[in-house]
């Protein structure tokens, strides 16, 4: 049973979606940019207890509360520790106001017709069953389009809403995220077809069936207008994929209705080094910028 209240600040609320999910490929690289280097931890476990602290040091921070930050993505690892000494999911939105969502997908396959399809995800039911027993509202997973294909994005969106239906069944709020590569030739073509497919599965959802995006920012503002709008669409949000936090930021400012999901951008400036109140002040600086930018 999905939990109104919860459902409400992530269709209303003011703020955007932190993404704190990083996985195993990606957490050296983010605990790197945090000033942490590979030479600071000797196996994955204590890997992954560092960029924890991390991520509860963000949460633990002032300014990281329902008043600008609505939701946050979390990596299945988080959501099995404990942050203050409370399960991962009550600590945010029982101490802050904060929806909490879980990473699904077990990453990309080998690229093929311009795109990267997501891997099998062996043992899904019982991982959506576990976020709904540790108080999760919503999913997310990523796909990744590195060129105009008609044939390859159509896949993308394909692979997401059968997935997706999936996750609606366990009672849990999936947010779709076929991403653009900012850096390709083709992307204003892309974005095009990306949102061609995705209205497509959209008019095809049944009247009681509801999903998130989670877009690029787009070359043309309100590009995505439509999805904005389409009656199966709680939210529509935007990662930064790579841009700068102030090209996020500004372009993000220019598309009505889509809110940020930012994950580099977000951790942008931050470092372990850092003491507490430069941490919090920084931080607070980044979720004013990101959080004016949503709601302009």
């Amino acid at each position: 049973m999905i939990n109104q209240a919860q459902l409400e600040h992530v269709q209303f609320g003011k703020g955007f979606i932190a993404a704190l999910d990083q996985s195993g490929g990606s957490t050296p690289k983010a605990l790197s940019q945090y000033g942490v280097t590979e030479d600071a931890y000797n196996n994955d476990d204590e890997m992954y207890a560092l960029i924890h602290e991390m991520r509860s040091r963000i949460v633990h921070a002032p300014a990281f509360t329902g008043d600008k930050v609505v939701g946050a993505i979390l990596f299945e690892m988080t959501m099995d520790r404990q942050i203050g000494g409370k399960p991962a999911a009550q600590a945010l939105w029982n101490e802050q106001g904060v929806v909490p969502f879980l990473k699904v997908d077990k990453g990309l396959m080998d690229a093929h017709d311009g795109v990267q399809l997501m891997k099998p995800m062996d043992g899904l039911d019982t991982l959506l069953a576990r976020a709904v027993d540790a108080g999760m509202f919503g999913t997310k997973m990523r796909s990744v389009i590195s060129a105009a294909s008609p044939t390859g994005i159509d896949s993308i969106v394909a692979q997401q809403f059968e997935i997706a239906k999936q996750i609606i069944a366990a009672g849990l709020v999936p947010i779709i995220e076929p991403e653009i590569t900012i850096s390709i030739a083709d992307k204003a073509e892309a974005e095009d077809l990306l949102l061609a497919s995705l209205l497509h599965h959209l008019d095809a959802l049944p009247a009681d069936q509801n999903v998130m995006l989670k877009l690029t920012l787009p070359e043309q503002p309100n590009q995505y207008a439509k999805c904005v709008n389409h009656n199966r669409v709680i939210r529509v949000v935007a990662l930064s994929g790579g841009y700068e936090r102030s090209e996020a930021n500004a372009r993000l400012a220019k598309n009505s209705g889509i809110i940020g999901s930012f994950s580099r951008a977000l951790t942008q400036g931050l470092s372990a080094q850092q003491s507490d109140g430069d941490f919090n002040a920084m931080i607070s600086t980044t979720i004013d910028g990101i959080y004016s930018a949503s709601i302009a």
